[in-house]
């Protein structure tokens, strides 16, 4: 059964179960709707306590049944349906309550929480807004400042969290269903509490504060509509009864539903659930992992060593000096602090995670680690003296990893006696923060190796993508077709003001020449030099950046690189940069053509989409999918537009 009721002493137990999740399906809704009934209508029942099986109250709506003709009885219905009862209903969230979960839990006369328990409307992450009551019912139980700041971020706060603001009434000491029953038996012998149907909304504590709010979100959300749709909710929540508040909502949520946005935002949800696999590693266990090694302690080493720390992982950490190596550590301790000044770590894990940190500049000190993650300088012969030395000291079923964002981990793998052991882990910068992680699949990578690769990915709460082995992987690889047709543009017309601000106008954080400038000219310099010898002498080259390189102009930290830095943290166009593009076009006999922002767009995308294309042919990447999920979540891609491929598809 879906859904079951047990009576005892007067309370009955409504009990949800549709694992792993309780996602409210249909049989969910359904069941739900007619226990309702039923305890209504038993006058053996004084309350009721409603609670999900397993480990979680309800995680939301289930996706699956959006862009199908909804079944009765929908969920708005549900939530009217509790909000409207007689004898009072007590939510029992343990685990997470989202999105629909949570407007189950608001249409409940009473709420009891864990401390622990994630409560939170995050529909905005899939292009849409509360639909069954959440922007009517939520600010009618807290101010709506704090509100407008949960729909619209999309963050859930904790059922401690969830107290101070009134959104539960009690934070459960024990059991969960112990405390919700005690709740139910108090509240029987009490007065109802008046429908959140029947109340009017909270108004904001500040309006200064709440108007500011309102400004950050409409410019944080860069073309997406959502989140500027939680602001007209919530406002009309205020502005009118809750019934029309109500239908409003509605309207709002399946005109948003209907998008193109929403659809994009669902394709990249489903395709982060499906991208992290790999059909070699099916069936394979993973191997045991505790302790880990980190060959490095720069800034990549360091954020590599913070997300295995605070996974509760324990690090050792090998440099190849001992100045070098209290860097590093000192670069860990720091960040951890950094967290925890943030809130983003409690004390006590960051005493955890600090007392879990070692370090050496002696490899043998990895004798015992189950595996080691090399993050040195990006050569091959520097990488592959690094893993004969790991081959030499690690135990036999340790395995070996190399941080490489481009070189060939085939050669790399090579260079050891077990090849099996070895394969790629491609983090982000920073890597503490950036979701992606590219797992690179070698040609002699065990399976479980291979699934010890992708449980660790899980700990590290990445979003996991396999890629074959080629020059820059998925990511990279995509990158360095669009930065080349970016190049090409300067000589065509544009400027990297001009190629800059139409990215960030489609919904980029920053344009390719602004990254250029925060990650260092030198980098993409030095990866240039290396590909030199082998470049087709008949493929179009542009020398701009290697002009730029040779005037000691390497960006931000030299205060000059595409953009001047000197006067203006953020960057000014500069006119020698102008005057340099503008001769090499001449140089070049090229007649310069202004763009406009659709058109250079249009040039990135379908260089993207190109390379993509190319990607999938050659096997590197198991799907289109997977292309996007890296692009979204590496590379800064609007995630509303669901990544090139998507765009591509939607096109056709």
């Amino acid at each position: 059964m879906s859904v079951t009721v047990e009576v005892d002493g007067g309370i009955a137990t409504v009990t949800l179960s549709n694992p792993p999740v309780n996602a409210l399906s249909h049989a969910i809704r359904q069941g739900l709707a007619d226990a309702i009934r039923a305890t209504e209508a038993n006058p053996e029942v004084r309350a009721s306590v409603l609670i999900g099986a397993g480990s979680s109250f309800i995680a939301g709506a289930d996706i699956r049944e959006f862009g199908q003709p909804m079944q009765d009885p929908n969920l708005p219905s549900v939530v009217r349906m509790l909000d409207a009862v007689t004898k009072p209903w007590v939510a029992a969230i343990q685990g997470v309550a989202l999105g629909g979960g949570l407007e189950v839990a608001l249409g409940c006369s009473h709420r009891v929480a864990t401390a622990t328990a994630k409560l939170g409307l995050p529909e905005v992450h899939l292009g849409i807004i509360p639909g069954a009551g959440g922007t009517v019912f939520l600010p009618r139980v807290v101010p709506a400042n704090h509100a407008l700041e949960m729909i619209s971020s999309g963050k859930p706060i904790s059922g401690a969290k969830a107290a101070e603001l009134g959104l539960v009434d009690k934070v459960a000491a024990g059991d969960v269903l112990e405390a919700a029953r005690a709740l139910a038996a108090e509240a029987a012998d009490g007065v109802m509490p008046t429908p959140l149907m029947q109340r009017t909304a909270e108004p904001p504590e500040d309006i200064a504060a709440y108007e500011a709010l309102k400004t950050r979100i409409r410019a944080k959300a860069r073309g997406q509509l959502s989140p500027v749709a939680t602001i007209d909710a919530v406002d009309r929540s205020l502005d009118l009864d809750a019934e029309a508040a109500f239908d409003a909502e509605r309207a709002a949520f399946i005109d948003l539903r209907d998008t193109t946005q929403s659809t994009a935002l669902r394709h990249i949800f489903f395709a982060e659930r499906s991208a992290s696999k790999i059909a070699r590693a099916k069936g394979a266990m993973p191997r045991p992992l505790a302790q880990i090694g980190v060959i490095g302690g720069g800034t990549m080493g360091a954020g590599i060593a913070v997300s295995c720390l605070t996974a509760g992982l324990s690090v050792t950490m090998i440099e190849r000096d001992e100045a070098a190596l209290e860097a590093g550590l000192t670069r860990v301790r720091d960040t951890l602090a950094g967290s925890a000044k943030r809130g983003l770590l409690s004390p006590a894990a960051q005493a955890k995670a600090e007392a879990g940190l070692s370090g050496s500049i002696d490899y043998a000190a990895l004798a015992e680690v189950d595996l080691v993650i090399e993050a040195v300088f990006e050569d091959m012969e520097v990488k592959k003296q690094v893993f004969a030395e790991l081959d030499r000291v690690t135990k036999p079923e340790a395995i070996l990893a190399s941080n490489t964002s481009y070189l060939d981990i085939n050669e790399i793998s090579a260079s050891t006696q077990d090849p099996s052991r070895v394969f790629g882990l491609h983090f982000f910068s920073p890597a503490h923060i950036m979701k992606l992680l590219e797992l690179i699949v070698t040609e002699a990578a065990a399976p479980d190796v291979l699934a010890t690769g992708l449980a660790l990915g899980k700990r590290l709460k990445k979003v996991t993508v396999p890629s074959g082995v080629c020059d820059g992987f998925i990511g990279n690889r995509v990158m360095s077709a669009y930065r080349r047709e970016a190049d090409y543009m300067l000589e065509d017309g544009a400027l990297p003001q001009d190629v800059d601000a139409a990215m960030v106008d489609f919904g980029f954080p920053m344009g390719v020449f602004q990254m250029a400038d925060l990650a260092g000219l030198d980098i993409g310099w030095a990866t240039r030099k290396r590909k030199a010898p082998t470049r087709d002498p008949n493929e179009r080259y542009v020398e701009i950046a290697d002009r730029l390189c040779e005037q000691g102009r390497f960006g931000r930290k030299t205060g000059k690189g595409w953009y001047d830095y000197s006067d203006d943290k953020n960057g000014r166009p500069d006119p020698e940069v102008t005057a340099l593009i503008e001769a090499e076009s001449a140089r070049r006999g090229i007649t310069r053509v202004p763009m406009s922002r659709e058109g250079i767009m249009a040039r990135i995308l379908e260089m993207m989409q190109a390379e993509g294309e190319k990607i999938l042919a050659e096997g590197i990447a198991e799907s289109p999918e997977a292309i996007d999920v890296v692009m979204v979540n590496g590379y800064g891609f609007p995630r509303w537009r669901g990544g090139p491929m998507f765009m591509r598809g939607s096109a056709e």
